[in-house]
Protein backbone atom coordinates (compact mmCIF):
# COMPACT_ATOMS: atom_id res chain seq x y z
CA UNK A 1 0.00 0.00 0.00
CA UNK A 2 1.08 3.54 -0.70
CA UNK A 3 2.82 5.05 2.35
CA UNK A 4 2.47 8.68 1.34
CA UNK A 5 -0.85 9.09 3.15
CA UNK A 6 -0.25 6.39 5.73
CA UNK A 7 -0.20 6.92 9.45
CA UNK A 8 2.07 3.93 9.93
CA UNK A 9 5.78 4.56 10.52
CA UNK A 10 7.81 3.36 8.34
CA UNK A 11 20.37 -4.10 -9.68
CA UNK A 12 22.53 -9.15 -10.73
CA UNK A 13 18.88 -9.97 -11.04
CA UNK A 14 17.75 -13.52 -11.59
CA UNK A 15 15.11 -13.06 -14.30
CA UNK A 16 12.47 -15.55 -13.35
CA UNK A 17 10.71 -15.45 -16.69
CA UNK A 18 9.33 -18.94 -17.06
CA UNK A 19 10.55 -21.10 -20.57
CA UNK A 20 -16.32 -23.32 -2.81
CA UNK A 21 -17.63 -20.53 -1.97
CA UNK A 22 -16.39 -20.52 1.62
CA UNK A 23 -12.73 -20.62 0.84
CA UNK A 24 -13.24 -23.59 -1.47
CA UNK A 25 -10.01 -25.23 -2.58
CA UNK A 26 -11.16 -25.68 -6.17
CA UNK A 27 -12.77 -23.35 -8.67
CA UNK A 28 -15.79 -24.78 -10.47
CA UNK A 29 -18.60 -23.38 -12.55
CA UNK A 30 -22.07 -24.85 -12.76
CA UNK A 31 -23.77 -25.16 -16.12
CA UNK A 32 -27.26 -26.54 -15.83
CA UNK A 33 -27.04 -29.92 -14.15
CA UNK A 34 -23.36 -30.33 -15.00
CA UNK A 35 -20.39 -29.01 -13.06
CA UNK A 36 -17.36 -28.20 -15.16
CA UNK A 37 -14.03 -28.11 -13.34
CA UNK A 38 -11.62 -25.35 -14.17
CA UNK A 39 -8.17 -24.52 -12.84
CA UNK A 40 -7.66 -25.27 -9.16
CA UNK A 41 -6.03 -22.79 -6.78
CA UNK A 42 -3.42 -24.85 -4.95
CA UNK A 43 -0.88 -23.99 -2.32
CA UNK A 44 1.83 -25.35 -4.61
CA UNK A 45 0.89 -22.86 -7.29
CA UNK A 46 0.59 -20.00 -4.82
CA UNK A 47 4.02 -20.80 -3.40
CA UNK A 48 5.50 -20.91 -6.91
CA UNK A 49 4.32 -17.41 -7.75
CA UNK A 50 5.26 -16.02 -4.35
CA UNK A 51 8.77 -17.48 -4.45
CA UNK A 52 9.35 -15.96 -7.87
CA UNK A 53 8.02 -12.54 -6.92
CA UNK A 54 9.18 -12.18 -3.31
CA UNK A 55 12.37 -14.25 -3.20
CA UNK A 56 15.64 -12.40 -2.68
CA UNK A 57 16.51 -12.89 -6.36
CA UNK A 58 13.88 -10.30 -7.32
CA UNK A 59 15.54 -7.77 -4.97
CA UNK A 60 12.31 -6.27 -3.69
CA UNK A 61 10.90 -5.16 -7.06
CA UNK A 62 11.81 -1.54 -6.38
CA UNK A 63 9.57 1.02 -8.07
CA UNK A 64 10.84 2.12 -11.48
CA UNK A 65 13.93 -0.12 -11.34
CA UNK A 66 15.33 -2.98 -13.40
CA UNK A 67 14.09 -5.28 -10.66
CA UNK A 68 10.53 -4.08 -11.14
CA UNK A 69 10.92 -4.71 -14.88
CA UNK A 70 12.15 -8.23 -14.15
CA UNK A 71 9.02 -8.87 -12.12
CA UNK A 72 6.87 -7.45 -14.91
CA UNK A 73 8.48 -9.77 -17.45
CA UNK A 74 7.91 -12.74 -15.17
CA UNK A 75 4.22 -11.86 -14.79
CA UNK A 76 3.86 -11.38 -18.55
CA UNK A 77 5.32 -14.84 -19.12
CA UNK A 78 2.69 -16.33 -16.81
CA UNK A 79 -0.17 -14.62 -18.65
CA UNK A 80 1.25 -15.82 -21.95
CA UNK A 81 1.38 -19.40 -20.65
CA UNK A 82 -2.32 -19.08 -19.76
CA UNK A 83 -3.04 -17.98 -23.34
CA UNK A 84 -4.47 -14.68 -22.14
CA UNK A 85 -4.33 -12.05 -24.87
CA UNK A 86 -1.75 -9.28 -24.40
CA UNK A 87 -3.14 -5.76 -24.02
CA UNK A 88 -0.07 -3.61 -23.45
CA UNK A 89 2.07 -1.68 -25.93
CA UNK A 90 2.49 -2.90 -29.50
CA UNK A 91 0.81 -6.25 -29.03
CA UNK A 92 2.84 -7.06 -25.91
CA UNK A 93 1.84 -7.49 -22.28
CA UNK A 94 4.05 -4.67 -21.06
CA UNK A 95 2.94 -1.06 -20.93
CA UNK A 96 5.84 1.36 -20.49
CA UNK A 97 5.25 4.49 -18.44
CA UNK A 98 7.55 7.52 -18.38
CA UNK A 99 7.23 10.07 -15.60
CA UNK A 100 9.17 12.72 -13.73
CA UNK A 101 10.36 11.60 -10.33
CA UNK A 102 11.62 13.72 -7.48
CA UNK A 103 13.64 12.37 -4.58
CA UNK A 104 14.75 14.06 -1.43
CA UNK A 105 18.42 14.05 -2.34
CA UNK A 106 18.37 14.57 -6.10
CA UNK A 107 16.78 16.87 -8.69
CA UNK A 108 13.82 15.75 -10.76
CA UNK A 109 14.68 12.90 -13.10
CA UNK A 110 12.85 10.96 -15.77
CA UNK A 111 11.87 7.52 -14.56
CA UNK A 112 10.34 4.50 -16.25
CA UNK A 113 7.89 2.08 -14.72
CA UNK A 114 6.05 -0.87 -16.23
CA UNK A 115 2.52 -2.20 -16.13
CA UNK A 116 1.51 -5.69 -17.25
CA UNK A 117 -1.85 -6.02 -18.98
CA UNK A 118 -3.77 -9.02 -20.29
CA UNK A 119 -7.34 -9.36 -21.51
CA UNK A 120 -10.06 -11.98 -21.86
CA UNK A 121 -12.55 -10.63 -24.36
CA UNK A 122 -16.20 -11.15 -23.58
CA UNK A 123 -18.38 -13.51 -25.59
CA UNK A 124 -21.77 -11.85 -25.23
CA UNK A 125 -22.68 -9.32 -27.96
CA UNK A 126 -23.95 -6.86 -25.37
CA UNK A 127 -22.18 -7.69 -22.11
CA UNK A 128 -18.77 -7.88 -23.83
CA UNK A 129 -18.90 -4.10 -23.99
CA UNK A 130 -18.54 -4.05 -20.20
CA UNK A 131 -15.09 -4.37 -18.62
CA UNK A 132 -14.24 -5.85 -15.24
CA UNK A 133 -10.74 -4.99 -14.02
CA UNK A 134 -8.79 -7.29 -11.68
CA UNK A 135 -5.58 -5.65 -10.52
CA UNK A 136 -2.69 -5.42 -8.06
CA UNK A 137 0.55 -3.48 -7.87
CA UNK A 138 3.74 -5.34 -8.72
CA UNK A 139 6.36 -3.04 -7.19
CA UNK A 140 7.71 -2.68 -3.67
CA UNK A 141 10.58 -0.85 -1.96
CA UNK A 142 13.56 -2.68 -3.44
CA UNK A 143 17.01 -2.68 -1.83
CA UNK A 144 18.27 -0.09 0.64
CA UNK A 145 21.96 0.22 -0.08
CA UNK A 146 24.18 0.64 2.95
CA UNK A 147 21.60 -0.71 5.37
CA UNK A 148 23.18 -3.23 7.74
CA UNK A 149 21.83 -6.76 7.83
CA UNK A 150 18.90 -7.71 5.63
CA UNK A 151 18.46 -4.80 3.23
CA UNK A 152 16.01 -6.38 0.77
CA UNK A 153 12.43 -5.23 1.17
CA UNK A 154 10.85 -8.34 -0.37
CA UNK A 155 7.24 -7.17 -0.16
CA UNK A 156 5.78 -10.66 0.17
CA UNK A 157 2.50 -9.45 1.62
CA UNK A 158 2.80 -6.01 -0.02
CA UNK A 159 2.05 -6.86 -2.73
CA UNK A 160 3.38 -10.12 -4.14
CA UNK A 161 0.32 -11.63 -2.48
CA UNK A 162 -2.04 -9.46 -4.54
CA UNK A 163 -0.19 -10.18 -7.78
CA UNK A 164 -0.42 -13.88 -7.01
CA UNK A 165 -4.17 -13.52 -6.45
CA UNK A 166 -4.62 -11.89 -9.86
CA UNK A 167 -2.52 -14.58 -11.55
CA UNK A 168 -4.51 -17.36 -9.88
CA UNK A 169 -7.82 -15.74 -10.82
CA UNK A 170 -6.57 -15.24 -14.37
CA UNK A 171 -5.65 -18.91 -14.62
CA UNK A 172 -9.01 -20.07 -13.27
CA UNK A 173 -11.04 -17.76 -15.50
CA UNK A 174 -8.97 -18.48 -18.63
CA UNK A 175 -9.38 -22.23 -18.10
CA UNK A 176 -13.17 -22.00 -17.85
CA UNK A 177 -15.90 -20.99 -20.29
CA UNK A 178 -15.31 -17.68 -22.02
CA UNK A 179 -16.77 -14.87 -19.89
CA UNK A 180 -19.70 -12.85 -21.12
CA UNK A 181 -18.05 -9.61 -20.05
CA UNK A 182 -14.54 -8.51 -20.97
CA UNK A 183 -11.99 -9.04 -18.20
CA UNK A 184 -8.77 -7.03 -17.94
CA UNK A 185 -5.91 -8.17 -15.70
CA UNK A 186 -3.59 -5.30 -14.82
CA UNK A 187 -0.49 -5.32 -12.63
CA UNK A 188 0.65 -1.78 -11.97
CA UNK A 189 4.14 -0.41 -11.50
CA UNK A 190 5.30 2.28 -9.08
CA UNK A 191 2.33 2.29 -6.73
CA UNK A 192 4.70 2.77 -3.82
CA UNK A 193 5.95 6.13 -5.07
CA UNK A 194 2.70 7.69 -6.17
CA UNK A 195 0.61 5.28 -8.24
CA UNK A 196 2.25 6.20 -11.54
CA UNK A 197 1.39 2.95 -13.31
CA UNK A 198 -2.29 3.12 -12.43
CA UNK A 199 -2.46 6.81 -13.34
CA UNK A 200 -1.08 6.09 -16.80
CA UNK A 201 -3.32 3.05 -17.23
CA UNK A 202 -6.51 4.99 -16.64
CA UNK A 203 -5.45 7.41 -19.36
CA UNK A 204 -4.38 4.60 -21.74
CA UNK A 205 -6.69 1.63 -21.03
CA UNK A 206 -7.03 -1.36 -23.38
CA UNK A 207 -10.80 -0.80 -23.57
CA UNK A 208 -12.65 2.52 -23.28
CA UNK A 209 -12.54 3.81 -19.72
CA UNK A 210 -16.30 4.34 -19.94
CA UNK A 211 -16.73 0.57 -20.29
CA UNK A 212 -15.21 -0.19 -16.88
CA UNK A 213 -17.98 -1.47 -14.64
CA UNK A 214 -15.92 -2.45 -11.61
CA UNK A 215 -12.37 -2.84 -10.34
CA UNK A 216 -11.21 -5.23 -7.65
CA UNK A 217 -7.67 -4.49 -6.52
CA UNK A 218 -5.95 -7.20 -4.45
CA UNK A 219 -3.49 -6.08 -1.83
CA UNK A 220 -1.92 -7.67 1.23
CA UNK A 221 -3.83 -10.94 1.55
CA UNK A 222 -0.82 -12.96 2.71
CA UNK A 223 -1.93 -13.20 6.34
CA UNK A 224 -5.27 -13.28 8.15
CA UNK A 225 -6.53 -10.23 10.01
CA UNK A 226 -7.54 -11.00 13.59
CA UNK A 227 -9.90 -8.01 13.52
CA UNK A 228 -12.37 -10.01 11.40
CA UNK A 229 -13.70 -13.55 11.56
CA UNK A 230 -11.54 -16.43 10.39
CA UNK A 231 -11.68 -17.18 6.67
CA UNK A 232 -12.73 -13.61 5.94
CA UNK A 233 -11.41 -10.86 3.70
CA UNK A 234 -12.35 -7.21 3.88
CA UNK A 235 -13.08 -4.61 1.25
CA UNK A 236 -11.91 -1.02 1.45
CA UNK A 237 -14.74 1.48 1.14
CA UNK A 238 -17.29 -1.32 1.56
CA UNK A 239 -19.98 1.18 2.59
CA UNK A 240 -19.34 3.43 -0.41
CA UNK A 241 -21.01 1.20 -3.04
CA UNK A 242 -23.19 -1.88 -3.41
CA UNK A 243 -20.42 -3.98 -4.96
CA UNK A 244 -19.17 -5.61 -1.76
CA UNK A 245 -22.61 -6.59 -0.45
CA UNK A 246 -23.58 -8.01 -3.84
CA UNK A 247 -20.41 -10.10 -4.06
CA UNK A 248 -21.10 -11.30 -0.52
CA UNK A 249 -24.57 -12.44 -1.62
CA UNK A 250 -22.84 -14.60 -4.21
CA UNK A 251 -20.49 -16.28 -1.77
CA UNK A 252 -17.62 -13.85 -1.26
CA UNK A 253 -16.38 -13.83 2.33
CA UNK A 254 -16.12 -10.05 2.28
CA UNK A 255 -16.86 -7.64 5.12
CA UNK A 256 -16.28 -3.95 5.73
CA UNK A 257 -12.75 -2.70 6.39
CA UNK A 258 -12.23 -2.99 10.15
CA UNK A 259 -9.59 -0.23 10.14
CA UNK A 260 -11.44 2.87 8.86
CA UNK A 261 -9.03 5.19 10.67
CA UNK A 262 -6.28 4.05 8.27
CA UNK A 263 -8.19 5.35 5.23
CA UNK A 264 -7.12 2.38 3.13
CA UNK A 265 -9.68 3.14 0.41
CA UNK A 266 -7.51 6.06 -0.66
CA UNK A 267 -4.19 4.29 -0.24
CA UNK A 268 -4.04 1.87 -3.15
CA UNK A 269 -4.38 1.99 -6.92
CA UNK A 270 -8.13 1.48 -6.78
CA UNK A 271 -8.47 5.12 -5.73
CA UNK A 272 -6.98 6.40 -8.98
CA UNK A 273 -9.81 4.68 -10.84
CA UNK A 274 -12.46 5.54 -8.27
CA UNK A 275 -11.79 9.25 -8.81
CA UNK A 276 -12.79 8.65 -12.44
CA UNK A 277 -16.13 7.31 -11.29
CA UNK A 278 -15.33 3.61 -11.61
CA UNK A 279 -16.60 1.47 -8.74
CA UNK A 280 -13.18 0.44 -7.47
CA UNK A 281 -12.26 -1.19 -4.17
CA UNK A 282 -9.36 -3.14 -2.69
CA UNK A 283 -9.66 -6.68 -1.30
CA UNK A 284 -7.33 -7.25 1.67
CA UNK A 285 -6.70 -8.99 4.97
CA UNK A 286 -3.96 -6.68 6.25
CA UNK A 287 -3.97 -6.83 10.03
CA UNK A 288 -1.65 -3.86 10.61
CA UNK A 289 1.30 -6.15 11.21
CA UNK A 290 4.65 -4.63 12.18
CA UNK A 291 6.42 -6.02 9.07
CA UNK A 292 4.71 -3.43 6.87
CA UNK A 293 7.37 -1.75 4.71
CA UNK A 294 10.15 -3.63 6.51
CA UNK A 295 12.67 -6.22 5.24
CA UNK A 296 10.83 -8.72 7.46
CA UNK A 297 7.83 -8.71 5.09
CA UNK A 298 9.24 -11.85 3.50
CA UNK A 299 8.12 -15.34 2.57
CA UNK A 300 8.72 -16.72 6.06
CA UNK A 301 5.84 -14.62 7.40
CA UNK A 302 3.24 -15.65 4.81
CA UNK A 303 0.35 -17.85 5.90
CA UNK A 304 0.09 -19.92 2.71
CA UNK A 305 -3.00 -21.83 3.77
CA UNK A 306 -4.88 -18.62 4.48
CA UNK A 307 -3.68 -17.10 1.25
CA UNK A 308 -4.61 -20.12 -0.88
CA UNK A 309 -8.05 -20.37 0.68
CA UNK A 310 -8.58 -16.62 0.36
CA UNK A 311 -7.86 -16.61 -3.36
CA UNK A 312 -9.96 -19.73 -3.99
CA UNK A 313 -12.88 -18.16 -2.12
CA UNK A 314 -13.04 -15.28 -4.61
CA UNK A 315 -13.09 -17.34 -7.81
CA UNK A 316 -16.82 -18.05 -8.01
CA UNK A 317 -18.01 -14.61 -6.89
CA UNK A 318 -15.74 -13.06 -9.53
CA UNK A 319 -16.99 -15.55 -12.10
CA UNK A 320 -20.53 -14.49 -11.27
CA UNK A 321 -19.59 -10.82 -11.72
CA UNK A 322 -17.99 -11.33 -15.14
CA UNK A 323 -21.03 -13.24 -16.39
CA UNK A 324 -23.81 -11.09 -14.93
CA UNK A 325 -25.44 -7.86 -16.05
CA UNK A 326 -25.13 -6.37 -12.57
CA UNK A 327 -23.69 -2.87 -12.62
CA UNK A 328 -22.57 -1.61 -9.21
CA UNK A 329 -23.35 1.92 -8.14
CA UNK A 330 -22.03 4.36 -5.58
CA UNK A 331 -24.13 4.75 -2.49
CA UNK A 332 -25.22 8.26 -1.61
CA UNK A 333 -22.13 10.21 -0.61
CA UNK A 334 -19.83 7.32 -1.45
CA UNK A 335 -18.29 8.57 -4.68
CA UNK A 336 -14.89 10.15 -4.04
Amino acid sequence: MNPYISRLNRSAILLLVAASLVFAPAATVAQGSNTTKTATVTETSVRKYMQALAGDEMRGRGSATADELAAAKYIAAQLKAMKIEPAGDNGDYLQTVKFKRRTRSAPEIEATTTNVIGILRGSDPTLSKDTILLSAHLDHLGVREGMPGDNIFNGADDDASGVTAVLELAESLAAGPKPKRTVVFALFGSEEIGGWGARYFQEHPPTPIESFVANLEFEMIGRPDSAVAAHTLWLTGYERSNLGPELAKHGARLVADPHPEQNFFRRSDNYVLATKGIIAHTVSSFGLHSDYHQPSDDLSRVDFKHMTDAIASMVEPVRWLINSDFKPAWNEGGKP
